[in-house]
């Protein structure tokens, strides 16, 4: 039995991005808790040379929306990567969201065998369903799990159970 492409995407995506809501509203409580600037924790970083949490947002946002774009041949809505506030990663969260509840499983009907090519160098080109398994949600996930490690080595309370849902 296969499992459809749009159960693999559009629920497996909707429930990271929820993950992520939690994340900025324990992010909040804790900023507050401890009088710590919000923007220190939307800045912070893992590493010098990586992205910072809204960097790790807007990439997740980037994934899904691209992901269930390049599966239906349509275009993502852009977005301006400018987030600095929590209440602004919200919002991105939210309109993310709502492209994403745009799509019902028929408009992804097909797309396990529609050709994609891999954003970047490589220029790869893969059948959806092994784009969806092999790059679009181990990328989204990476994303997800990096904000979730920024935010718990800055010492938010966050743990397994956020992440998971």
């Amino acid at each position: 039995m296969s499992i459809s492409i749009y159960r693999l995407t559009v629920p497996m995506f909707q429930r990271g991005l929820a993950s992520l809501k939690t994340y900025l509203d324990k992010a909040e409580a804790y900023a507050k808790e401890k009088n710590i600037d919000p923007a220190i924790l939307v800045s912070a970083r893992l590493a010098p040379d990586m992205l910072p949490l809204a960097g790790q947002y807007q990439r997740a946002s980037d994934s899904a929306k691209f992901t269930l774009a390049r599966l239906t041949a349509t275009d993502a809505p852009k977005f301006d990567d400018n987030e600095t506030t929590i209440e602004q990663l919200r919002e991105r969260l939210a309109k993310t969201e709502a492209y994403l509840a745009s799509f019902s499983s028929e408009a992804l009907e097909g797309a396990e065998s529609r050709q994609i090519t891999l954003p970047g160098k490589s220029g790869a080109v893969l059948p959806g369903d092994e784009y969806v398994a092999s790059f679009a949600l181990p990328n989204f996930y990476f994303h997800v799990a990096t904000a979730h490690a920024i935010l718990r080595n800055q010492g938010a309370p966050i743990g397994k159970r956020d992440y998971l849902g």
